[in-house]
């Protein structure tokens, strides 16, 4: 599995490409920052960040992109910015058809050091470590990059069973379908009262007596004369 981790940023925008399969020694294939020009137009410096991540994946070819997901409470103005980076790398991977993930930083620094609180320095270290690097990655957005592609490897399989798990007990009609299906079956009179519906319909048809206890008269043909009243037929 070849992951293109994306950390956005108008900046600095860092990206990283990792190879390798959960539970086994992952490779870096390749390292970088995007960067752009702070005093340059907004629509310009988005260009700029999605004209440096075609290039990578162009180069890497990479078989799924995992992303940052952008969270925060306070500094807006920041947040704006990333979430606007972190949506082109969106849109040139969806664009290639490439499956995107998107990962918090607390699952990273989790996945890579063991504790979503771990500071930057912490993240470094363990990514320097996991693909055996001579010295960390700078700047640090490189290294948050190479960081997400390695989450995206370790978490990929356990994600990819529970959705399965999930779409084998979803039903495949919806609940709204089936009772659209239920109603077209029913009379108007049973669509209008459900509760009437339910319940078996008793029969109100008269059920004749059987021949046996039906009364002599009704037995006799229309032909057969009837005796006179005290005289033998």
């Amino acid at each position: 599995m070849r992951v293109l981790g994306v950390d956005p940023g108008l900046t600095r925008c860092g990206v990283g490409v990792v190879e390798g399969v959960a539970g086994r020694p992952l490779t870096m294939i390749g390292v970088g920052v995007v960067r752009t020009p702070a005093d340059a137009d907004l629509g310009h410096r988005l260009v700029a960040v999605e004209q440096g991540i075609e290039r990578w994946l162009d180069e890497h070819r990479p078989e799924y992109v995992a992303v940052e997901r952008v969270f925060s409470q306070h500094n807006v103005r920041t947040v704006m910015g990333t979430a606007q980076a972190s949506a082109v790398a969106i849109l040139c991977a969806s664009r290639r058809g490439i499956p995107v993930a998107l990962h918090t930083p607390s699952e990273v620094k989790a996945a890579v050091t063991g504790s979503g609180r771990a500071d930057k320095a912490q993240v470094g270290a363990m990514v320097t470590r996991l693909l055996r690097l001579a010295a960390p990655p700078k700047p640090a957005d490189a290294a948050d990059a190479l960081a997400l592609a390695i989450c995206h490897i370790w978490r990929a399989p356990a994600q990819n069973r529970l959705q399965q798990a999930v779409a084998r007990h979803v039903p495949r009609t919806p609940p709204a379908r089936q009772a659209a299906t239920a109603r077209q079956t029913l009379s108007p009179r049973q669509a209008a009262n459900p509760q009437q519906a339910a319940t078996p319909q008793q029969s109100t048809a008269v059920q004749k007596p059987p021949a046996a206890q039906q009364p002599p008269a009704a037995q006799q043909s229309p032909n057969t004369p009837h005796a006179p009243k005290g005289h033998p037929a």
